[in-house]
């Protein structure tokens, strides 16, 4: 029913390259295509090459070559007036940007390069961009357009057959179910993602999907097996050099040692997260790794007036409107310790 994984944003003379190739094996060929573009004088395939960048930049952490080549790329783009290629550009730009924290940045980016998709006639393209839009919505606590925007694009997913999108699909609603507290649905939809791209090929679709099985069975009481499979999931981002991915399953890890009442493992392993997170300027992870560091060391013993100072300090350092989501997890974390304290 499903083909193969496949990477649409590698193009040109990148496109064979395989969804599951390290990253900086991508971005070593990627730099090479941009040279000979840039030599040849050629437009498209120097915006192509430059996409590719971007992408491998963002997926290694290293967020300010990524914001320059995203927009280098759009520049050759639109040079070679190639609306499907601008389209691509501005869909990393909008990724990048939600990966930043900047959420606004991320729907306004995201939402020109559904523009320019439809435009172009790109429907992958366009599919991106919606997807990331879905994305940054359920992320910034908007779950009922969230809901909306994921369960139409895995309607079209399935009906093209196409292994990344309907994993993504899945993962998200298998998200904001968790969030309900639905967990026999996040469950299911979690395990279906993560059979679909073992059988794809997906092995970035497949760490996700490990981590919210993890999630799930943690929150059940079954921490070892948990574990376990964020353990797997952790050997998939090493090997593809997946930093962000990588940082937020380290951060699981700590919330299911932190579950497992391990306060003192799940402290040093959320302090690993926030060292990742804040290395890749990437400000939602590490709030969220901080709370959860924060909550460890007040389990083993830390005065609760500095856990209560640091939560507020945390939670000043958090825009309403950008991060509403974690910043509601701080409060309710406050709010907890406030009473505990009364």
């Amino acid at each position: 029913m499903y083909g193969k994984a496949f990477a649409p944003e590698f193009q040109g003379r990148l496109r064979n390259l395989s969804v599951n190739t390290e990253y900086e094996t991508v971005l070593a060929k990627a730099q090479e295509e941009e040279a000979r573009a840039e030599a040849e004088q050629d437009a498209l395939a120097l915006a192509q090459a430059r996409l590719v960048v971007a992408e491998a930049c963002r997926r290694l952490g290293r967020i300010a070559e990524a914001d320059a080549a995203w927009r280098a790329s759009y520049r050759a783009a639109r040079e070679a007036e190639d609306l499907g290629a601008m389209a691509w550009a501005l869909w990393n730009g909008g990724t990048l940007a939600r990966q930043r924290g900047q959420m606004t940045a991320a729907l306004r980016w995201l939402g020109l390069a559904k523009d320019v998709a439809t435009q172009a006639r790109d429907v992958v393209a366009l599919g991106y961009s919606v997807a990331g839009i879905a994305e940054t919505l359920r992320i910034r606590g908007d779950y009922a357009e969230a809901r909306d925007l994921h369960e139409k694009l895995l309607a079209e997913a399935r009906r093209r057959g196409e292994t990344r999108h309907t994993v993504w699909a899945l993962e998200g609603l298998a998200q904001l179910d968790r969030n309900a507290g639905d967990l026999d649905a996040a469950w299911e939809r979690f395990a279906e993602a993560a059979q679909i791209a073992e059988n794809g090929g997906d092995e970035r679709g497949l760490a996700w999907a490990l981590r919210g099985l993890a999630d799930v069975l943690s929150l059940r009481g079954e921490h070892d097996e948990a574990l376990r499979l964020l353990s797997r999931g952790e050997q998939i981002c090493r090997r593809m050099d997946l930093s962000s991915a990588l940082a937020y399953n380290r951060k699981m890890r700590g919330n299911v040692l932190f579950r497992a009442c391990w306060y003192g493992e799940a402290a040093r392993t959320y302090q690993e997260a926030v060292t990742m997170f804040r290395a890749m300027n990437e400000p939602r992870g590490a709030a969220l790794a901080e709370l959860g560091l924060l909550k460890s060391r007040d389990k083993l013993g830390r005065p609760r007036p500095a856990t209560e100072r640091d939560l507020r300090a945390l939670l000043d350092t958090l825009d309403a409107r950008e991060h509403r989501h974690t910043r509601k997890m701080v409060q309710d974390a406050l709010d907890e310790l406030m009473e505990l304290a009364a």
